[in-house]
């Protein structure tokens, strides 16, 4: 756990949702930015804690609750308390079984079969149906949030006591994409619709609370009985409320980009993301068609002072495209910085020969924080032949520039699903291949993952092709945060996906 004290001075970014608000390529320019002082001495200045007289969230009371159509941000902090997906994502980004009590996959025919577990009952009383299930995951099929990780996805079916899912191509990582929340499927279309989740909203006149659910499956205690809700209109009504201890939780990226201005006394909570941040080449056009050179330039980049100096810790370093909290992550092959081991790379490579080139480092102005970064990393790497510049540009303007390919390398970032698919990034005509890398042995690896019974192995064998080929260079996968009064709740462990996961372990404190 991670302690600041909140004034009005260096730059912290926020974004209003842990779930569902990133986009599963380039991220457009943020929302909002919190302003954040890390006072030198907070404990000099640190005042009594002032607990609040009940747990309040923020809501948007004239917007949907449905999880598969709601805006991101407030609504969906809230629905991780009503809903619950087949699996949920755990902090190390792995799927746990959830309203799934077990599967099988057929690679032949390309099926899952997934199990519903028994007993379970929505907040109403009435039972879980493979039915529910299905109507819900055809609908997440079809929709902005959830179309794209599902798009492999060539038909669902509902059993007794189970749901099917057929692929249109392999992925036995298939699992880690159905986290998705299930609704009760007579209920879809209503503005609040029910759930099996901890909690269910009650709403008495113009006011509404999440009440515990009496219903809920696992039975276990949860640190409060009941939740406020209080109606914020707009982001600013959101953070004066977080200020003035309306609401004691709110969610932030706290890498991001227009300032906002928020007061008080709180602490975050880091939850790691699928969000990648890399250095992407035009692999198409000298110098950087030469691969020699490429994997030099890796050996360049201290991750570890990149992260720490100009992403404010945010993040966790990574030197394969897939984050490093993951079982998948093949630690071995990483490599300690060292400029001694750069320096011989680019000699190596005949990029110390005395003569200089230039280069243009592409990124998204409206990010101070990734400005500042593809300014110290292009500082680390205009060494020996090559002079690296940065050009910073407004948002539309860098991903025409991306799109058409005029550039020499770019400050990239991607969300990447959690099956650790990466063939937009790096696959042949892939959505998010600025580079235009077209490898067959990629695509090869890619596909073998992709089917592979041992992943982990599998995506060894991919990494180290990457490593070799070096088309991009991961830097870090970004990590976001919940931001809380300080002194209120104790035992959070949010992940990417639900701030509140295993909400029951947690405690709150009230006054008393």
């Amino acid at each position: 756990m991670k302690r600041r004290f909140l004034a009005l001075c260096s730059a912290l970014a926020l974004a209003l949702s842990l779930s569902g608000c990133w986009q599963d390529e380039l991220d457009e320019p943020d929302a909002g930015q919190l302003l954040i002082d890390a006072l030198e001495d907070p404990s000099a200045q640190e005042e009594p804690v002032a607990l609040p007289a009940s747990f309040s969230l923020p809501y948007a009371a004239d917007q949907t609750l449905d999880p598969i159509t709601c805006s991101d941000g407030m609504q969906q902090v809230v629905g991780g308390l009503l809903y619950e997906g087949l699996f949920q994502l755990s902090p190390s980004l792995e799927p746990q079984e959830v309203l799934c009590s077990g599967y099988t996959y057929n690679p032949e025919t390309l099926t899952y079969v997934f199990t519903l577990r028994s007993g379970v009952l929505f907040s109403d009383g009435s039972p879980l149906t493979a039915q529910d299930v299905a109507q819900t995951l055809q609908r997440a099929k079809s929709s902005s949030r959830y179309g794209a990780r599902l798009s492999q996805v060539s038909s669902i079916s509902a059993g007794q006591e189970s749901v099917t899912v057929v692929l249109s191509r392999a992925n036995t990582g298939f699992p880690a994409l159905l986290d998705i929340p299930i609704v009760k499927a007579s209920t879809a279309s209503a503005a609040v619709p029910v759930g099996t989740g901890p909690y269910a909203l009650v709403q008495d006149g113009g006011s509404a609370r999440l009440e515990r659910n009496a219903h809920w499956w696992k039975g276990s205690a949860l640190p409060v009985d009941t939740i406020s809700l209080s109606a914020a209109a707009d982001r600013d009504t959101m953070l004066y409320q977080f200020t003035s201890h309306e609401v004691q939780l709110i969610t932030a990226d706290l890498t991001g980009t227009e300032p906002v201005s928020v007061t008080g006394s709180i602490h975050f909570q880091d939850a790691d993301t699928t969000i990648l941040h890399y250095i992407g080449f035009n692999t198409q056009k000298a110098p950087f068609d030469n691969q020699a050179l490429r994997s030099a330039l890796s050996l360049g980049i201290n991750r570890a002072s990149i992260i720490s100096a100009f992403l404010s810790g945010h993040g966790a370093a990574a030197q394969s495209p897939i984050s490093p909290l993951t079982s998948l992550y093949p630690t071995d092959l990483d490599q300690d910085y060292s400029y001694d081991a750069f320096a011989q790379a680019m000699s190596q490579a005949g990029f110390a020969s005395g003569h200089s080139r230039s280069a243009t480092l592409l990124v998204n102005s409206e990010n101070s924080f990734k400005v500042s970064a593809a300014t110290a990393i292009a500082q680390e790497l205009s060494a020996f032949d090559l002079n690296i510049e940065v050009k910073a540009l407004p948002w539309a303007e860098y991903t025409a520039a991306l799109a058409a390919g005029q550039f020499d390398l770019y400050y990239g970032e991607i969300k990447l699903t959690a099956d650790w698919d990466l063939t937009a990034l790096v696959g042949t005509g892939g959505g998010a291949n600025y580079s235009k890398w077209a490898d067959p042995q990629t695509d090869a690896l890619l596909a073998s993952y992709a089917a592979a019974s041992d992943r982990a192995a599998s995506m060894h064998t991919l990494c180290a092709h990457l490593q070799a080929e070096c088309p991009i260079i991961p830097i870090c996968f970004k990590s976001t945060s919940v931001l809380v009064q300080d002194g209120v709740v104790e035992g959070l462990q949010p992940t990417m996906a639900n701030p509140f996961y295993d909400f029951s372990s947690c405690t709150v404190h009230l006054q008393t």
